[in-house]
């Protein structure tokens, strides 16, 4: 029997796909000799904040920067906790100046950004959960960053270790459903890491492989409304027989890079 769910207004920061590319391989998605399709990006990432704004959520965008073809995935720049920013620190050097710019867009909107020490890629790994923070390891943020956070923001962290190199950001295993529950990929995850989050959360929706290779954990939920990639139909339909309502939405020109909704939204808590 579902329950109802109740949508939170939120505001996310996004930056437009101008000069969206696959020019080096970082991650097992990305081939340098695929071709992409800038006007359908552009096309698809519009669709998305259309969708966004029709759900009664704001939308603030940072300008892209020439050179820097995976600035579009605006999770991986930070993550904000309480107004409290906490910046990145990329794991491969050609992402590494994203992160001026982004802390510039947070700077002069009024905020104080920390730049962490360790290697840290913002909610790619570092998720929020409305309690505590779950912080994925393993491909990309170490685990020293996630100490870093706990320090920052005063919240608990729980480090969990990812085992496939398709699912490197914790991003693309999981995401909060709401305050309560969350959804993921067991076999994602280190068996240690599947207990504590089989314990964490019970009820948690399961996703399959397909459902995580089609990026269908990589969603943005508002408590209600899931906006998911249309692909993941099994999943969708496991989140409506909770009470979810799935919004398909399809970024399917970004999995080129190894990215989807999430990786393109960044929440502004």
């Amino acid at each position: 029997m579902s329950v109802p769910r109740v949508a939170r207004p939120r505001r996310f920061l996004v930056c437009e796909p101008r000069h969206f590319a696959v020019r080096y391989a970082i991650n097992p998605w990305m081939r340098p000799d695929t071709p992409v399709d800038v006007d359908l990006a552009q096309e698809q990432w519009r669709a998305l904040i259309s969708a966004y704004r029709a759900h009664g959520h704001t939308v603030d965008t940072v300008e892209p920067a020439p050179g820097l073809p995976d600035m579009v995935f605006a999770a991986n720049s930070a993550v904000v906790v309480d107004g409290r920013v906490f910046g990145s620190l990329f794991r491969a050097p050609e992402r590494r100046p994203e992160s001026t710019h982004y802390d510039t867009w947070f700077k002069t909107a009024g905020y104080d950004v920390y730049r962490p020490e360790s290697v840290c890629e913002g909610e790619g790994d570092l998720v929020w959960t409305g309690r505590f923070m779950l912080a994925g390891t393993g491909f990309r943020t170490t685990p020293e960053a996630h100490r870093e956070a706990q320090e920052y923001f005063g919240h608990p962290v729980i480090s969990l270790t990812l085992v496939d190199p398709h699912f490197y950001h914790l991003d693309t295993a999981l995401f909060v459903l709401d305050h309560d529950n969350i959804a993921y990929y067991p076999q994602a995850f280190s068996p240690g890491s599947r207990e504590v989050l089989a314990r964490l959360y019970p009820q948690a929706v399961l996703a399959t492989r397909d459902d995580a290779l089609t990026f269908g954990l990589n969603s943005v939920s508002d408590g209600r409304h899931v906006f998911i990639a249309p692909r993941a139909e099994a999943l969708a339909a496991r989140l409506a027989e909770r009470g979810y309502v799935p919004v398909p939405v399809d970024l399917s020109e970004f999995q080129k890079a190894g990215g989807g909704i999430k990786c393109c939204t960044q929440e502004i808590r």
